[in-house]
Formats: structure tokens, C-alpha cells, sequence
């Protein structure tokens, strides 16, 4: 019973891909934080720029 408990390697498989998935998911997160300001800093500078030549 102990050696087959130590043999299965499915419940390691699972793991790591729990893992795996988990530090893609930061990653991602982390990507989209940074990308998000750069993104809101073009917007709001065009729209600055925009209501500065209007006027």
C-alpha cells in the first residue's frame, strides 16, 4: 500500500499543473497591470491634447 502510494505519480502530475497555472496567471496579471497604465496614459494624454485644441 505504501509503495503504491509512492509510485502513483497522477496526484504529482495534478500538482503541477495547479502550479503551472498559477504562475501563468500572475504572470498575466502582472502583464495586464502594466499594460494598463501605458494604455490609460496614451488615452489620457490624446484627450488632453484633444481638449487643450479645442479650446
Amino acid at each position: 500500500m505504501v509503495t503504491r502510494l509512492f509510485a502513483e505519480e497522477e496526484g504529482q502530475t495534478l500538482i503541477e499543473y495547479g502550479l503551472l497555472t498559477a504562475l501563468i496567471s500572475v504572470v498575466a496579471i502582472a502583464i495586464l497591470t502594466v499594460l494598463g497604465r501605458k494604455t490609460r496614459d496614451v488615452y489620457v494624454t490624446v484627450s488632453d491634447s484633444m481638449t487643450s485644441s479645442s479650446t
